[in-house]
């Protein structure tokens, strides 16, 4: 005779969830179906919980995804902005940490889909585009600029108008994301390695970039 236990259901509904974990859900179900197109009883079903016990930590799906970001990519961000504060070295070599963390924490990974999601969907939702601009978009291109400024002011780079500059810096780095991440998936765009792509690209502005030697 089968011991009680063996009885029970497979799967059983879990009580409760973190919200860390209730993110996490909330992550792959944006990524996968669009902002739109989610629903925060899919969310709470791939979370394992009710739908209740969503909305004891989030009031909509608005809020749901303002949180997503900010545990993920302005996360990222916060932490880059208090090493570039803290960073004694010279300008051009923390320019290629910040690049290539950005690269390796944001662009080629899970959170791409989050930047698909509003270049799809932004339009349809003004206060979110707006949101993602402020604590995404602004913040992000204002520390590329703050470390133009670092290294123009401590001779270490070129002067250069740095809010032309920023957006050079910015654009090739999207331009790779949408190139790795299927963002264009009618085009047949030849194969790349994102690494080398990287390397090439941050050597060569830098170089650009370098004050001349006197």
């Amino acid at each position: 005779m089968q011991a009680p236990e063996d009885n029970k259901p497979r799967w059983e509904r879990r009580k409760d969830a973190r919200p860390q974990e209730l993110l996490a859900a909330a992550l792959d179900q944006f990524v996968e179906r669009g902002y739109a197109a989610t629903r925060l009883e899919d969310v709470a079903r791939r979370a394992g919980v009710s739908k209740g016990t969503l909305y004891l930590y989030f009031t909509n799906k608005e809020e749901l995804f303002k949180a997503v970001v900010r545990g993920t990519i302005v996360e990222v961000i916060g932490e880059a902005e208090q090493d570039a504060a803290g960073f004694e070295g010279h300008s051009a070599e923390l320019m290629r940490v910040l690049l290539m963390r950005w690269w390796n924490q944001c662009c080629s990974t899970q959170l791409a889909g989050i930047t698909r999601l509003m270049f799809a969907e932004g339009n349809n939702f003004p206060e979110l585009a707006q949101f993602y601009n402020e604590e995404v978009v602004a913040r992000g291109t204002s520390l590329i600029r703050s470390v133009l400024v670092r290294g123009i002011a401590r001779g270490e780079f070129r002067a250069i108008d740095p809010d032309v500059m920023t957006p050079v810096l910015v654009a090739p780095v999207m331009m790779l994301m949408m190139w790795t991440q299927s963002f264009m998936p009618a085009c047949e765009m030849p194969a790349v390695d994102p690494h080398a792509y990287m390397d090439m690209f941050i050597t060569t502005n830098l170089a650009g970039l370098a004050a001349p030697a006197k």
